[in-house]
């Protein structure tokens, strides 16, 4: 069974940092992507991996600030999360194509499995 399981989600003040975590299990995936949706707004990939993990592709309101990362070892993607800013707060989602990706992905209908979601919220 497959599953991907979010984690390290909080609130900070703005400025802060955070790492989100997502395990996944029941597959081996060589494409995911970490998707953020705010109430009331469409949901957008933030980071993606791809290339077999070799590629990273951010959007640009996170460039600079966000940085995925895996530890294959652990079957586990990262999401670390820099310098917040009020307008992150977002449910955060871990997102896992069954096949691969060669390029920054970025459409949430192009992946297959989705995390439970963990939230992130900045104040200022």
């Amino acid at each position: 069974q497959v599953r991907l399981v979010e984690s390290g989600g909080g609130s900070v003040q703005a400025g802060g940092s955070l790492r989100l975590s997502c395990v996944a299990s029941g597959y081996n995936f060589k494409c995911m992507a970490w998707f953020r949706q705010a109430p009331g707004k469409e949901r957008e990939g933030v980071a993606v991996l791809y290339g077999h993990g070799g590629s990273t592709g951010y959007a640009d309101s996170v460039k600079g600030r966000f940085t995925i990362s895996q530890d294959k070892t652990k079957n586990t993607v990262y999401l670390r999360v820099n310098s917040l800013k009020p307008q992150d707060t977002a449910m955060y989602y871990c997102a896992a194509r069954a096949g691969g990706c060669w390029y920054p992905e970025r459409d949430p209908g192009r992946y297959d499995y989705w995390g439970q979601g963990t939230q992130v919220t900045v104040s200022s």
